[in-house]
């Protein structure tokens, strides 16, 4: 089997890799809905409420409208409809800004690593208009050359035409771009079937195959590795 091309490019899913909420989308939601005076909103049934109807969901194109969907299947039976109007428009304000999220603690070292060795950096993310503002207000923004989400350009992971696009932007061949992600189909098939190298990563303990990573600190070190072969070879 011929060695994998030397890494000019890493590419990087957002929520679950980069970031996350904080301190949970149920804490989020209960916070919220006590301000419209529903305060028997428990924070642990809304996150069930919520993953549920995430996993139900059905041709979600991060839209607002199918946020607003997805927001009034997790407050169903709990309030009426101009109350959950006001209260989807809150919450979709507040998931705008850094105050809901925070980053993993491998992401800055990662990032500046890469940066110091001139590699070439992106998002690949299935997500709206707001995360571009997002990722400047966690300081995440100038890290990286493109931000291909795809609600902007219509195109979801694990397509492979939204990893060619951000192959084209970055200028660097499918085959020298690793992409970094959490979801074995949109992350790591998806990465696979464009071309891309994959790194799926898992942060949870246990047993790992090769393909799989533990922390953004492998990246760097798969990053330095491949450079160093090189330089051997």
């Amino acid at each position: 089997m011929a060695p994998a091309p030397q890494i000019q490019a890493v590419t990087f899913d957002a929520g679950g890799t980069l970031l996350e909420t904080w301190p949970s989308v149920g804490h989020l939601y209960a916070e919220a809905a006590a301000q419209f005076g529903i305060r028997h909103a428990d924070p642990a049934t809304l996150t069930r409420r919520f993953a549920a109807a995430w996993e139900a969901r059905d041709g979600f194109d991060y839209s607002r409208q199918a946020w607003a969907r997805l927001v009034a299947q997790t407050f169903s039976g709990l309030c009426d409809g101009a109350v959950g109007d006001a209260l989807f428009a809150g919450l979709y304000e507040r998931f705008a800004h850094r105050e809901a999220w925070r980053l993993f603690p491998d992401v800055l070292p990662a990032l500046e690593g890469l940066r110091r060795r001139g590699v070439k950096m992106a998002v690949i993310s299935n997500w709206d208009d707001r995360l571009l503002g997002l990722l400047r207000e966690l300081g995440l923004a100038d890290f990286f050359s493109d931000v291909c989400v795809s609600f902007k350009v219509g195109i979801p992971k694990p397509s492979s035409h939204i990893f060619a696009l951000a192959s084209q932007r970055l200028g660097v061949p499918a085959g020298a771009i690793l992409h970094v992600g959490d979801s074995p189909v949109e992350d790591g098939a998806g990465a696979r079937a464009a071309g891309f190298q994959a790194a799926l990563l898992r942060r949870q303990a246990g047993p790992r195959n090769g393909e799989e990573i533990g922390s953004l600190a492998e990246v760097l070190a798969r990053v330095n590795g491949a450079s160093a072969e090189k330089h051997v070879n």
